[in-house]
């Protein structure tokens, strides 16, 4: 039997009508919506992209490099500043293979480029990325910078800019302090994607304050537009943005000191550093010898950098906060603090008879007789090793470590720089951890003088002597704003300070052993302490055999370290010195470090006296700092004939204070100080200091 159909009546149709046409309204209108959300979106939301891409189609904008803010010194003298620059650079990705040698050819008729040049350009072009400029010639004149602008129809991929160099006037005497700019890597463009970094012209910080203010020395870049064709064809000139320049950052420098304090140097390897005792501000942070930061900036070629890193004496190295140096007798006035805190009289005496053995070993005085009884300000006077030895070894030097700390030693500061080492102030528990074995009465004795693990930066060594002349826990500073005033008075006795002071007054003037260091200007009095540093064992063979070899016979890398830190004037300090000499042996008189610290401490006061008195010594020294250095690569050249391409390559090596010839540096320095500390002493070995 058939199923009835069923029966669809008017109602019925026309409610089902009703129904599909809601459903189709509704998905039209869904639709609808959609549209106009997405022309809403568009149009309002990102207005401002489609803007710039149709802008951009219209529109060719070039960054302008900011020009970067100065370094400037306390009295706004410049240090780090900006000069007109005139340069022609390669764009690889917009120079065709098929037009290279032509555009090369007539860049070089143009600018009349040399061989060399011309050798640097092929080569940096070769292994350039595409995106990144090939500088061709910077500090081009007028001339020159206007020839190739009007011939740029011939010249695809070259482009002429107009901007500013990063020029440091005092050279080297600033490079560690400083550092100084270059071109970004690759690395760190693919790392930002700022387009900022593949501008012509920029450079970025890439060491010393240079690299760690560059967010306030940078800038915001500009921009040159112009109207252009489909094709490119330019249309007109539109307006351009200028750029914002860097934050002008004040130091507490002098420049003049600095570059004084550099100077006075010499042809050491070595470091000075000048703080003010009121205020703990950085007069003066010297490392020599050093690298010239103009060149650095313009971007060094292979043989430059080269001759840098194979110099024994380092100029890659900021000698002042990488240095790390066994402090010698400079540490005996600090450790008089220590043992007066710790209940030593000033008056005890102790017998010096030149020698005294502990166990199997015999610790020997720098004064082969003996100086007889001395008390604590005859000790510091004399640089008597013996005093030290038997006043620590009755006391134990963890009683001198907590006031080494106190000092300075050991301690980081809070300073604009990424390159300090820290140095070790030793005591039972540092040894124990480090070693897991027990502190030795060998260890204490070393430790008193200044040796074995003892280790101290030359800045840690002036801020020791600043503290020591001020009574209080003054911290350094290097930028003008972030002075730490009203440094608190340290926990130590004034009458033992007196002491102390009293002390570091005789040995410059009441014939001590820093006499050299006597100042010549009327009414200021110098007090100080000089000391020196073994970086060998003297055994008692070589004693007996041949004595005690003098500095002069010993080659370079074994002759002592000459230091010595002060602070004047003694009966009101203002001004405190650090000056470390890596292996100076105290060779020569007018090199050796009292009369290097008694100099640039003149300068402080009288500064015509410290100018005529280096116009009379530099020139045996073979002239300037320019002229040295000048000397010095033409003998390098010489010596190495190189080919072209090691003397024309530009090279961007990173960072000068991070190269491989500084941690090989520090690495050997590191393994001599271990291997001092850590052998055991032999009968008649001497680890003391052999001049004070």
């Amino acid at each position: 039997m058939e199923r009835q159909g069923r029966i669809m009546t008017e109602a019925a149709q026309a409610y089902s009508f009703s129904r599909r046409a809601f459903v189709l309204g509704a998905a039209q209108g869904a639709v609808g919506l959609l549209l106009a959300g997405r022309m809403a979106w568009l149009s309002i939301a990102q207005n401002e992209k489609y803007n710039l891409l149709s802008e951009s189609n219209r529109v060719n904008t070039t960054m302008i490099p900011p020009r970067r803010g100065w370094l400037i010194d306390r009295h706004g003298l410049p240090i780090a500043n900006n000069r007109t620059d005139f340069r022609v650079d390669i764009i690889p990705d917009r120079l065709a293979d098929e037009d290279k040698e032509r555009v090369l050819n007539l860049l070089r008729q143009i600018l009349k480029l040399d061989d060399e040049a011309m050798n640097r350009i092929r080569l940096d072009l070769e292994h350039a990325a595409g995106f990144q400029p090939v500088q061709v010639a910077e500090r081009l004149d007028w001339e020159r910078f206007a020839a190739v602008s009007v011939r740029l129809p011939e010249l695809p991929g070259v482009q002429p800019t107009r901007g500013f160099a990063r020029f440091y006037p005092a050279g080297p005497a600033v490079a560690h302090l400083t550092g100084y700019v270059g071109t970004p890597t690759a690395e760190q463009f693919k790392a930002t994607h700022d387009q900022l970094l593949v501008t012509p012209g920029f450079k970025l910080g890439k060491d010393g304050l240079e690299k760690m203010l560059e967010p306030y020395l940078r800038g915001k870049p500009g921009a040159k537009r112009v109207e252009v064709t489909a094709r490119g064809k330019v249309v007109a000139e539109l307006a351009t943005r200028p750029d914002v320049p860097g934050r002008n950052i004040r130091l507490t420098i002098d420049a003049g000191l600095q570059e004084y304090a550099a100077r006075r140097l010499g042809t050491n390897s070595g470091s000075a550093v000048v703080i003010d005792c009121r205020t703990g501000e950085t007069l003066a942070m010297v490392s020599m010898p050093a690298y010239d930061p103009n060149s650095f900036s313009d971007g060094i070629s292979h043989l430059e950098w080269s001759m840098l890193s194979e110099n024994d004496h380092v100029p890659l190295m900021n000698k002042v906060t990488q240095g790390l140096y066994p402090p010698g007798s400079t540490v005996k006035p600090m450790n008089g603090l220590a043992l007066l805190a710790a209940g030593v009289g000033a008056d005890d005496r102790i017998l010096c008879t030149g020698a005294m053995r502990v166990g199997t070993g015999v610790f020997h005085c720098h004064k082969k007789g003996g100086h007889g009884a001395l008390n604590l300000k005859g000790a510091i006077e004399q640089s008597c090793d013996i005093y030290f030895y038997e006043m620590i070894r009755r006391m134990g030097y963890d009683k001198i470590a907590p006031v080494a700390r106190m000092l300075g030693l050991g301690q980081k500061f809070d300073l604009p720089l990424n390159t300090q080492r820290y140095g070790t102030v030793p005591d039972s528990a540092w040894k124990l951890k480090k070693y897991k074995t027990k502190w030795t009465i060998a260890d204490g004795l070393n430790a008193s003088i200044g040796q074995g693990y003892v280790l101290a930066n030359p800045l840690q060594l002036a801020v020791m002597a600043a503290r020591i002349a001020s009574g209080r826990d003054l911290k350094p500073s290097l930028l003008s704003h972030q002075v730490h005033l009203d440094a608190p008075a340290l926990p130590l006795a004034s009458e033992h300070l007196a002491v102390v002071r009293d002390a570091m007054f005789g040995v410059v003037n009441q014939g001590g052993t820093g006499g050299a260091a006597r100042m010549l200007v009327p009414g200021v009095a110098l007090a100080a302490k000089t000391g020196t540093a073994q970086v060998r064992r003297i055994s008692m063979a070589e004693r007996r055999s041949t004595g005690v070899l003098k500095n002069g016979q010993l080659p370079f890398k074994l002759r002592d370290h000459a230091l010595f830190v002060g602070f004047a004037p003694a009966d009101n300090p203002r001004y405190a010195i650090s000056v470390v000499l890596e292996h100076n042996g105290h060779t020569v008189r007018n090199l050796d470090a009292p009369l290097i610290g008694r100099d640039i401490m003149t300068y402080l006061f009288d500064r015509d006296r410290a100018l005529a008195s280096l116009a009379q010594d530099e020139p045996t020294w073979g002239g300037d700092i320019a002229t040295r250095m000048r000397a010095d690569e033409a003998a390098y050249r010489a010596a190495h004939s190189p080919k072209p391409a090691s003397a024309a390559t530009k090279t961007d090596a990173g960072a000068a204070t991070d190269a491989p010839a500084v941690e090989a540096a520090t690495n050997v320095s590191d393994a001599q100080a271990e291997a001092m500390a850590t052998r055991e002493t032999d009968p008649g070995d001497d680890i003391a200091d052999p001049n004070p």
